[in-house]
């Protein structure tokens, strides 16, 4: 498969080394130019291109920058044929993106998303933490395994989806239409959460949208308390603690 990547963060990054090591092309842009990203692209097993490149001739386009940078990618998909599948992991921070005033007024993240890019959107990857998409996947059938919800409204483009999940070493949960996607924004009891298959349909189930705002930036203010001498190897279970803390009332028993 043919995978395009905009976004050479960390989300991005990782996602285009899984890719490339289970056999697939990956292009991989960023905001600034080629140039800036050879090293990180031949890192990871990709190539470095321009983002209007990297939506030419491919089967799949990875969204991966902050919301605030949605924007730019305005026309970027003009042309692009419709069966190119375009995935949206991106989360809506205002501390990092500023205050976008339709999603402070309950617009749906992906929905806005597909507003800015004038094309549908598969919501996918946005609820696990780099550190854990690194180093957490799984073969499939392996009990435990952490599983991602995937949301969307065309369920062909969703069964391919489906497929670069188990890849990327995740079980598989179908979050239903992006009319639901709400139930996995950050603030949400399945965000961050690194559970398995049964774990993660019931925090869709448990998702409350009327408190997943302040639920939303009370996680982040708990993570910036952190010290910044914080080992590596503590984040993953750092950042389970103190989601499953305040989303997850089995937690606190």
């Amino acid at each position: 498969m043919k995978i395009g990547i905009i976004g050479a963060g960390q989300i991005g990054s990782t996602l285009a080394r899984k890719f490339s090591q289970v056999g697939h092309t990956v292009k991989l842009a960023n905001s600034r130019s080629p140039s800036s990203l050879k090293e990180v692209a031949s890192e990871v097993g990709a190539t470095a291109v321009t983002a209007a490149d990297a939506v030419k001739d491919v089967d799949v386009v990875i969204v991966a920058i902050p919301t605030k940078a949605i924007v730019c990618l305005e026309s970027l998909f003009d042309g692009v044929p419709k069966n190119v599948v375009i995935i949206d992991t991106c989360n809506y921070y205002p501390f990092r993106d500023g205050k976008i005033d339709l999603l402070e007024q309950g617009t749906l993240e992906s929905l806005w998303v597909c507003e800015q890019l004038g094309r549908p959107v598969v919501k996918a990857f946005n609820t696990i933490s780099f550190q854990s998409l690194t180093t957490e996947g799984l073969p499939p059938g392996t009990d435990g395994r952490i599983a991602l919800p995937v949301g969307g409204d065309d369920e062909q483009a969703k069964a391919l989806v489906f497929g670069l999940v188990d890849a990327a070493g995740f079980d598989v949960v179908d979050a239903g239409g992006l009319c639901d996607s709400w139930r996995q924004q950050p603030g949400t009891a399945v965000y961050c959460t690194d559970y398995d298959a049964n774990g993660v349909r019931d925090a869709l189930s448990r998702a409350d949208r009327n408190h997943s705002v302040e639920r939303r930036d009370l996680a982040s203010a708990k993570f910036f308390e952190l010290p910044a001498d914080t080992d590596v190897n503590e984040i993953v279970p750092l950042i389970r603690a103190i989601t499953r803390s305040i989303f997850d009332p089995q937690h606190n028993k």
